[in-house]
């Protein structure tokens, strides 16, 4: 009991000689005041520099990005030429198709779509022979090499066109039948055809081009798609009218030399 006595009484005397300690160091700070102030005592709790730093460039880097605009690309000129060489293509392949066509008249072209087997190799007549017109109804074939002649005249012969060529020393001459009723009829409704197809070909290329506008829509503004939308529609117009005018050139043709 007289030990936990002992003990009670160092703990007190050794609180009370700190409180004085402390307000032996209170009077000290009061007597240099100019040593310290509150604000030097508090902790520093503001972010380092660097960190300070990061912090206001990614607020100037954040708000410079908000300004930027999305600047829609010009697909114009890329449409229109695409629709307009895929337009051209099925022009061209009309021409190649009529051309094909006999008439009652000889032209060079007619013979171009005729292939010949030679060696074991099929080539297209015009790579194989120089063909040229003797007179409106007349067809002469000249081989580059004599030797192919055989295979030339079985090739002419087994083509749709009713040619029966005759052998002329080194060449074959074709004479050009003149055309029957129902030849005609046939020939015409080939042209027909020929100019439905093509026209759907067109259509097709135009609905591609306007697709690629609409999908790009939202990023141009309503000015720019009607106009690129109307001008695909006026190079649809040319390509149809080109192929309608072609055809009917070839009708005239057949009919009228029958």
């Amino acid at each position: 009991m007289a030990m936990l006595v002992r003990r009670a009484r160092i703990a007190i005397g050794f609180l009370r000689r700190s409180s004085s300690l402390v307000v032996v160091q209170r009077r000290d700070f009061s007597h240099n005041q100019t040593l310290f102030s509150p604000r030097d005592l508090q902790p520093d709790l503001s972010l380092p520099h660097f960190l300070r730093d990061s912090r206001r460039g990614f607020a100037k880097s954040k708000k410079s990005t908000s300004v930027l605009v999305d600047v829609a690309p010009d697909i114009g000129p890329s449409v229109k030429e695409t629709a307009s060489s895929q337009m051209e293509a099925a022009i061209d392949a009309l021409s190649r198709d009529l051309t094909k066509l006999r008439t009652g008249r000889a032209a060079p072209g007619m013979l171009d779509h005729i292939i010949v087997e030679t060696e074991g190799v099929k080539m297209p007549l015009n790579h194989l022979a120089l063909v040229s017109v003797l007179d409106p109804k007349t067809l002469s074939v000249n081989p580059y090499d004599p030797d192919t002649l055989k295979e030339l005249e079985k090739a002419i012969v087994s083509s749709p066109l009713g040619l029966n060529p005759k052998l002329d020393g080194q060449r074959l001459v074709a004479s050009i039948p003149a055309l029957t009723k129902e030849h005609v009829q046939a020939m015409c409704k080939i042209v027909t055809k020929s100019s439905e197809a093509v026209k759907q070909s067109i259509r097709r290329a135009r609905q591609k081009a306007l697709d690629t506008i609409r999908k790009a829509g939202s990023s141009l503004p309503k000015d720019e798609v009607k106009r690129l939308e109307k001008e695909v529609e006026e190079l649809t117009k040319k390509f149809v009218k080109s192929a309608e005018e072609m055809c009917k050139s070839k009708e005239k043709e057949i009919t009228t030399q029958a």
